[in-house]
């Protein structure tokens, strides 16, 4: 019986040395991913405003003839409410540094709550927008460049969103883990910084 005893304590005991091994051996890569992930998608955007820059170097009115000027109070607004955000979501992650998992709930909501907005911003001005998709390369431009960036925004809040719902597991994050929230904040300042650089370039510039 002793021996038996002895044996399923050896047999444990190598089992947790074997999970330890394995976990050794395959160290967590996510959150290389994700930035592998985010560089792919800047070097997009990069072509995106590559682009742009050569047509406004090479045509010799920009924007075309008969564009009309673009509103800043509603953009610079949104930009507000963007840049802002990037500090809520921030507030999220330091919240549950802190295994303050009520506080990080509140301000993922804020987040995703301010996202939305600025989505709602941008479709209000897409429908009071005098030109179209196809008035002329100005427009194009301007809708594919905005419309790829409030699908990434789109992206972030439903990020967002998803970590909330997990939240709600008593739990599933903590000071210890939390990666999810960790990835949602660093994908939503992705998202902050390429909106500065749209909008320096579509409406500043």
């Amino acid at each position: 019986m002793q021996s038996q005893t002895i044996d399923t304590a050896k047999t444990e005991l190598n089992h947790h040395h074997t999970a330890v091994s394995h976990h050794e051996e395959h160290p967590d890569h996510r959150l290389f991913g994700l930035f592998m992930f985010l560089v792919a998608e800047g070097m997009i955007f990069m072509g995106l405003f590559g682009a742009y820059l050569t047509y406004r170097s090479t045509i010799p009115v920009w924007p075309p003839a008969g564009t009309p000027d673009l509103e800043l109070l509603l953009p610079t607004i949104n930009t507000s409410i963007l840049v802002a955000s990037s500090f809520v979501m921030h507030n999220a992650d330091t919240a549950i540094k802190k295994n303050d998992t009520k506080g990080m709930r509140i301000w993922l909501a804020i987040t995703a709550v301010m996202g939305a907005i600025f989505l709602a911003g941008q479709v209000y001005e897409y429908t009071h927008l005098e030109f179209g998709l196809t008035t002329n390369l100005f427009a194009s431009s301007f809708y594919v460049l905005t419309g790829f960036h409030g699908l990434h925004v789109t992206i972030g809040v439903l990020a967002i969103v998803a970590v909330l719902w997990r939240s709600l597991t008593p739990g599933h994050y903590s000071s210890e883990k939390r990666f999810g929230i960790e990835a949602a904040e660093i994908y939503w300042h992705f998202v902050d910084v390429i909106w500065l650089i749209l909008f320096g370039l579509l409406y500043l510039l």
